[in-house]
């Protein structure tokens, strides 16, 4: 029987009204007792390094987590993370950049309703996570919610209230839950029990002995990332507002990567931009739709940054991601060959190329 680690840090399946509105009030342990149908799944240990809001998890948190995974992680075969749903995307991206390459499965969970709630998804969401982390095949950080599971990297809540919440943005579903069985995206075939199914797309990794192979973890982020979204009317002053603070932006520009000429004072975008980037900071180019990623070379106004030395281009990946992946990247490192280097390496499932 698999040994599965439950890290419980709050979260609205955790919460309780409490005369002030929701906020989290019970326990990892008191969330499983609401679950009996997982008692034979597996060997459950259960931890609590916070019990809060998603909405106050910090960096720091993230290596929190990380940390606990990492000084379990040779006694148990897989990891559920219980976590609230505003900021999950967040972390599961966080812990895809901080745990990378992880045989065993790293999941994280949470619900649209409180566990005491009589029509609540939590109960289903927490088996399923379980059900998918005692799969021999499942590997590295998803999310499991609403019967999809989602690479860590690649998730974005896109509803507030209904129960599926997450999608996974310009990268396949990894797999579909259904009870206690396991669909694989692309693939007809239903296991029976979960572990005749390969859910992560290439099966847990092996040595030439048949070994697990180690994960790579790392524990420094550099928070000083922030996303900004260009609006109309917004000045180009925002970046030199923004030095003292930040080393790095993320920009979601307009389209396909559209950045207007000037802003409402007449000030320059290219300016303000290359004068970001040539004092030693980074600027991340993303775009605010949703799907389909960015192309810097198509529109006059997205071309002058196209080749600019300090200027990295998201591609498809989510923002969450690109947030997550340059705290990660220039924690580790700021030369900017390196940087650059570190940022396009493809990391489950985060970069369109890897497909």
């Amino acid at each position: 029987m698999k040994h599965i680690l439950l890290i419980a840090t709050g979260g609205t399946i955790a919460s309780a009204e409490d005369g002030n509105g929701l906020s989290p009030a019970l326990t990892g342990e008191e969330l499983a007792r609401n679950v009996p149908e997982i008692e034979g799944l597996c060997e459950l240990d259960i931890v609590q390094p916070m019990n809060i809001d998603s909405t106050n998890m910090r960096p720091a948190d993230w290596l929190r987590i990380a940390e606990v995974i990492r000084e379990n992680y040779d006694t148990h075969d897989g990891f559920v993370v219980l976590h609230g749903t505003d900021t999950m995307s967040y972390t599961a991206a966080a812990l895809s950049y901080l745990i990378q390459d992880s045989p065993k499965p790293i999941v994280l969970t949470g619900s649209q309703q409180p566990m005491g709630n009589p029509f609540t998804d939590a109960k289903i969401n927490l088996y399923q996570s379980l059900v998918y982390a005692v799969s021999d095949r499942s590997r590295d950080v998803s999310i499991v919610f609403g019967g999809y599971a989602i690479a860590g990297t690649r998730a974005r809540k896109q509803r507030t209230m209904s129960f599926n919440a997450f999608n996974s943005i310009n990268y396949p579903v990894l797999a579909y839950l259904r009870q206690d069985k396991i669909i694989c995206s692309g693939s007809a075939a239903v296991s029976a029990g979960p572990a005749e199914c390969d859910c992560a797309g290439d099966g847990a990794a092996r040595d030439a002995d048949g070994a697990l192979d180690e994960p790579r973890f790392y524990n420094e982020l550099n928070s000083r990332v922030c996303a900004l979204k260009l609006t109309p009317g917004l000045t180009p002053d925002i970046f030199r507002l923004l030095k003292p603070d930040y080393d790095a932006v993320i920009l979601e520009t307009f389209g396909m990567g559209g950045v207007p000429e000037r802003g409402a004072d007449g000030a320059s975008y290219q300016e303000a931009i290359f004068d970001w980037v040539d004092s030693g900071r980074t600027v991340v180019m993303t775009t605010q739709v949703p799907e389909e990623g960015l192309d810097l070379g198509v529109y006059e106004v997205g071309r002058a940054y196209a080749e600019h030395p300090g200027i990295l281009k998201g591609g498809d990946m989510t923002t969450e991601a690109l947030v997550a992946k340059t705290m990660w990247a220039l924690g580790q490192t700021r030369d900017a060959d390196e940087l650059q280097r570190l940022f396009y390496r493809p990391i489950n499932h985060d970069r369109v190329d890897e497909w």
